[in-house]
């Protein structure tokens, strides 16, 4: 076992007889410890709250009150009732040892003292409180550990209710099954889908313009993985706070900064065991980016205040509809980070690109809508077909599915939706 260093340790002799406190005080230093004396119980007990000493010798006869009742009184008190007394005491005198132990002392020392014998037992009650205090703190760290997890369960319990539309019905939604488009970009983007889907520990980067539909890709590749059990935690990074995003991150200990009232628990360790999906990932500040290239490195997080790293098994998707390249040129982005997220990449384009997709897809959100209202779904005139493929949707298709859902409502239960049903 490693040997505990008790250098400096303090120690409280209480002996009325000068002779005895000279020569405990002379040997006890000579060991390297820190001594302080009281000639009398008394003074050994206003001593005591101010100097806390790591171990007491203690003698028991002394002329205002005995050892043993200025030990039961320590013992009394939580301040000081984990600090060991070993009793002072003749030869001969085994009742007053027997008293000793029934009134909290944990050894004795005989009179003469022998140089020896005092700094062995002296060490040993050392060593055993310094152990007993090392496995209280061990276990409170581990009550406070126990608490902690209890945290992220109920805090990953709280996101689950809040993302109440990750059942299986919406997980369905947005598998494969979710895609709609017979163009080549689109089975591009399937097979890319699938490829990912079995490749649950690659990270992968999915680009586009705002509105194509990155996350619905996202939430495709992790609802058709082993991960799937897991939860898909989404985090827009261009909305959070600049000086936030490190705690929303990684999480923060308590008094990690003012205002850290309570423990908070890190979008990383939400996910753990799922994907965390990073949207916008480009406007993440730099200095977040290192710290985010390291979690990706070796797996671990460590909140802000907090000593010891946590380990965390999370899959990164990442989506931009910036050039990440030109913000690497400015110094905008980390080139090592964009390497590790862009693994894999997929690529979204824009929905002005691959028209043939359009009637698909307003069929297909049409019919979702009608389900969710509860009534039977419409269909699409010639002139609404036509509409729509003159139209550029600088919305992509997030403008669309909005579109669809107005004419949905603006034909108040028509078998076909025209034109004028379009906003």
């Amino acid at each position: 076992m490693r040997s505990i260093d008790l250098s400096g340790a303090k120690i409280l002799v209480v002996d009325d007889a000068p002779s005895n406190l000279d020569l405990l005080s002379h040997v006890l230093e000579g060991g390297g410890y820190e001594v302080s004396i009281a000639p009398r119980g008394e003074v050994a007990l206003r001593l005591v709250r101010g100097a806390r000493p790591d171990l007491i010798l203690l003698d028991v006869r002394m002329p205002d009150i005995d050892g043993f009742e200025v030990c039961r009184r320590l013992k009394g008190d939580v301040a000081t009732r984990d600090i060991p007394v070993v009793y002072i005491t003749a030869h001969g005198q085994t009742e007053e040892i027997v008293q000793g132990f029934e009134s909290g002392g944990v050894d004795y020392i005989l009179k003469p003292f022998r140089k020896e014998e005092v700094l062995v037992r002296v060490r040993t009650h050392l060593e055993n409180a310094r152990l007993a205090q090392m496995l209280a703190e061990q276990n409170e760290a581990l009550r406070a550990e126990m608490a902690r997890r209890e945290a992220v369960t109920g805090e990953r319990n709280r996101l689950a209710n809040r993302l109440s539309a990750l059942s299986s019905r919406e997980a369905e939604r947005w598998g494969i099954a979710g895609f709609v488009g017979k163009s080549g970009t689109m089975q591009t983007i399937l097979k890319s889908v699938e490829t990912l889907q079995n490749a649950e520990a690659t990270s992968a980067l999915v680009m586009g313009e705002s509105g194509t539909g990155k996350e619905l890709v996202a939430r495709a590749i992790h609802f058709g993985s082993r991960r799937a059990e897991g939860p898909f935690v989404p985090l827009n990074c261009g909305t959070i706070p600049m000086e936030m995003a490190e705690s929303l991150l990684f999480g923060h200990v308590r008094g990690a900064f003012t205002g850290a009232d309570r423990e908070q628990v890190g979008y990383f360790e939400l996910a753990d065991g799922g994907t965390l999906f990073l949207d916008e990932v480009g406007e993440m500040p730099v200095d977040v980016q290192v710290k985010l290239l390291r979690v990706l490195e070796d797996g671990q997080v460590l909140p802000l205040g907090a000593r010891q790293g946590r380990s965390v098994d999370v899959r990164i998707l990442a989506a931009t509809n910036a050039d990440l390249r030109d913000r690497m040129t400015a110094g905008a982005f980390r080139q090592d980070l964009y390497f590790r997220l862009a693994r894999f990449t997929v690529y979204v384009p824009p929905l002005r690109e691959r028209k043939e997709d359009i009637p698909l897809l307003a069929e297909h959100f049409l019919r979702l809508f009608s389900v969710e209202m509860g009534r039977d779904a419409p269909g699409l005139s010639q002139g609404v077909l036509e509409a729509l493929d003159a139209y550029d949707f600088p919305g992509n298709i997030r403008e669309l599915k909005n579109m669809m859902e107005r004419a949905l409502l603006e034909c108040n239960g028509a078998d076909e939706i025209g034109p004028h049903h379009l906003q």
